[in-house]
Order: C-alpha cells, then structure tokens, then sequence
C-alpha cells in the first residue's frame, strides 16, 4: 500500500494505492533469452526509469554485480533448463517485454 497525503490550504486529500505483486517463475534460460534479446542500452534504459542502478537491473537477469548494484528479489533453484528463477517482483521483466514488443 502506498500514500500520498496532498495539501489544499487548511483542506487535506489522502489517495492510497492498493498494489499486488505477483511473484513468477519460469527457467533460468528463459528469462536469458530475454535479456539476450534486448537491444544494447536496454539495461540502463531500464535502470534509469526505474531510478536504481544498472547492475541491479542486470542481477535481476542473472549476473553478480554486487558492487554497484543490489539484489533484486531473483530467486534460483537448480534443474533442468537452467534451473528455475522466482521473480519476487516482475516490474523489470515486464520493461524488457515492453521494449522488446517495441523493437
């Protein structure tokens, strides 16, 4: 749930935003093949509108950039075809899938 409290002279308006994040998962090599075929700029691109850095947008495909960028919410079991990633969160995989439908 998030806030926003706006303020009209002595009047007060209060809008909260209900918000459900559905965690998915699929296998590691498909979420590679994502962002193998996202065009080159498409990691900062994501980063920037986003407001986080650009490693943690590549953590969440699968690198170990820990020293720019943070954990994202990715989760990896091992298994066949890579193994299988749970996405906490799916608001970065989602601005891949927009660009590449752009592209």
């Amino acid at each position: 749930m998030s806030e926003i409290i706006i303020t009209f002279g002595t009047s007060k308006l209060t809008i909260i935003f209900f918000y459900t994040i559905m965690a998915i998962t699929l296998s590691f090599n498909e979420l590679r093949k994502i962002k193998d075929a996202l065009p080159h700029g498409s990691m900062q691109k994501i980063a920037d509108e986003l407001g986080i850095e650009a490693d943690t947008v590549r953590n969440y495909f699968g690198a170990q950039k820990f020293e720019n960028g943070q954990g994202c919410g990715v989760h990896i079991e091992p298994g066949p075809d890579g193994g299988l990633v749970t996405l906490d969160d799916t608001t970065i995989l989602e601005k891949a899938k927009k660009i590449l439908s752009e592209k």
